[in-house]
């Protein structure tokens, strides 16, 4: 479970760093999904810095995978929002509603009721063509992406943002499955399509729609469909007598975090290092220095 914790801590700093790299890159001149995005935002050092965190976070990731049920470990995963949300109040001077101040006690108040009623990782391999549903699924995945990126802005981002999500719930899945080294598996190849694909979708939804809407899609994508998984054919379970607790639990997190959803990327940053809702609010009241005057002024902007 710190493994779970430490991994959603990584991947919610990362969110930030890679966010504000991937808004700093000149766009394509296209309407759908842009591969060379990725490389252009390599370019930015935030990016690398970013990247780095979700390697680390990816390997604790692995760790809790090999260790908790995966509705445990995708609850946690999705409430890297709350982490990134505290990152955005302190650091970047963000303010927080009560009602996402809320929403950020709320993700710990589910955490720990997952934390209490769930059992062992199960040890069920699934039903044969598990493995090729995943790998399916991962070029599912890119074949979302190319549908998807040539909707209006609105679907569009959510469409991509559900890709990206679906894209990292086969990874979550397939690290599960994962039985040694063996290249002639396909879970190993759903794995990297997956994850591939879906990095590539998630930064294409934040550089070019609505931030709130892609989060929120991904959020959902990543949990949802793995948790029923694990249940269903990996052996999942909880507690005795506790599954209703391990299911509150998963909803009041992921609920939570989908109040959150606009910090899946933080707001644009001034050449001074302030939040531009923190500069309008300081010409305003004569020089202050502090944030904006809701939340609505922040990084939930439609960025298409």
């Amino acid at each position: 479970m710190i493994c779970a914790l430490a991994s959603s801590v990584c991947f919610g700093a990362a969110s930030v760093l890679q966010a504000m790299a991937a808004r700093a890159t000149t766009p394509g001149t296209g309407g759908g999904v842009d591969i060379a995005l990725m490389w252009r935002a390599l370019r930015q050092w935030r990016y690398i810095a970013g990247l780095s965190m979700d390697g680390l976070g990816f390997g604790l990731q692995i760790v809790a995978l090999r260790t908790l049920p995966i509705y445990v470990v995708g609850a946690a995963l999705a409430a890297s929002l709350a982490v990134t949300a505290v990152i955005a109040s302190r650091v970047l001077r963000v303010r927080l509603s009560r009602v996402e101040w809320t929403a950020v006690g709320v993700v710990c108040a589910g955490l720990a009721l997952l934390a209490l009623a769930s059992g062992k990782e199960g040890h069920q391999d699934g039903p044969e063509w598990l493995p090729w549903a995943l790998l399916a699924s991962a070029f599912g995945v890119l074949l979302l992406g190319v549908v998807g990126g040539r909707l209006p802005a609105k679907p569009r981002a959510l469409v991509l943002g559900l890709g990206a999500g679906f894209g990292f719930g086969v990874v979550e899945v397939a690290v599960r499955l994962i039985d040694g080294i063996d290249f002639a598996d396909p879970v190993w190849y759903a794995l990297l399509v997956g994850g591939g694909a879906a990095f590539v979708l998630l930064t294409s939804a934040l550089q070019r729609g609505s931030v709130t809407t892609a989060t929120a899609g991904a959020v959902l994508g990543e949990t949802v469909g793995p948790a029923i998984i694990g249940v269903a054919w990996l052996g999942d379970t909880t507690r005795e007598g506790l599954g209703w607790l391990a299911v509150t639990g998963f909803a009041i997190a992921v609920a939570g975090s989908l109040t959150l959803a606009r910090f899946g990327e933080p707001p644009e940053v001034d050449a001074s290092g302030r939040t531009a809702e923190a500069g309008a609010a300081g010409s305003r009241v004569g020089g202050a220095s502090g944030p904006g005057s809701g939340p609505g002024a922040g990084p939930g902007r439609d960025a298409s």
